[in-house]
């Protein structure tokens, strides 16, 4: 379970911050909603069928520069759930220092090099098109590398796609997502290590990121209007 976040411990910066992220978002919701489109459909425009597992776009959006990475797709069976992003960083765009963890039991080789990706969050979306949750995941399901919880929290700030494919709005939205909750994420992703831990604790000498009986450690429903109102309230005089 998510500890609910006290917004008002937040430091004021942070909150600021955060509120940016969601006048943002607003905004390329503006854009899209006046041209009849939205999130989900610009990801899915001239890709064929909406195929279950298949990343949309095809070979997923990532910038060169940040080395930020995402997809789209469904696979979880969920009525309510149309699919979800996954959001990733790639080593090269990494703080220095950082390292994947050292795991003996590992059954399947990790990634390595700018191969080597994290998993930061991923956005479940409804049918409609816009956010329902966040959620993160074990490592079978995103075949990427395992950071420590406190690396992956300082990879948060660096996740940006800066050019305009498959949307500008798109890829502008992801990014200010991440902004808007990241003290969410935050917990999401240490919680992810501690259920992980556990499943560990329970499961000696088995490769626990290989179990397929675990592939969401972490769930958070969520609601962009009522944070960003809260985050209004609370500049307010």
């Amino acid at each position: 379970m998510i500890p609910e976040i006290d917004l008002t411990a937040l430091p004021t910066a942070r909150r600021r911050e955060m509120l940016a992220a969601g006048r943002e978002i607003e905004a390329c919701y503006r854009a899209l909603e006046n041209g009849g489109l939205n999130i989900v459909g610009e990801v899915l425009r001239g890709q064929g069928d909406f195929v279950e597992i298949e990343h949309y776009p095809s070979d997923d959006v990532f910038d060169a520069e940040t080395h930020g990475q995402y997809y789209y797709h469904a696979h979880r069976g969920n009525d309510d759930e149309h699919g979800h992003f996954h959001t990733f960083l790639r080593a090269d765009g990494m703080p220095e220092g950082s390292r994947p963890i050292d795991y003996p039991l590992a059954s399947d080789p990790w990634p390595t090099g700018d191969e080597a990706i994290s998993h930061l969050v991923a956005i479940s979306m409804d049918a409609w098109g816009y956010p329902m949750g966040l959620f993160c995941t074990n490592r079978w399901v995103t075949a990427e590398a395992w950071y420590p919880a406190e690396q992956v929290v300082a990879m948060l700030d660096l996740f940006a796609i800066g050019h305009a494919f498959p949307n500008w709005a798109v890829n502008r939205w992801i990014a200010a997502m991440v902004r808007l909750y990241r003290p969410y994420i935050e917990e999401l992703v240490r919680q992810r290590d501690a259920v992980i831990a556990d499943r560990q604790e329970k499961l000696p000498g088995r490769d626990v990121f290989e179990d397929r009986d675990l592939d969401i450690t972490t769930y958070l429903p969520i609601d962009v209007p009522s944070l960003i109102q809260r985050l209004e309230t609370l500049e307010q005089p």
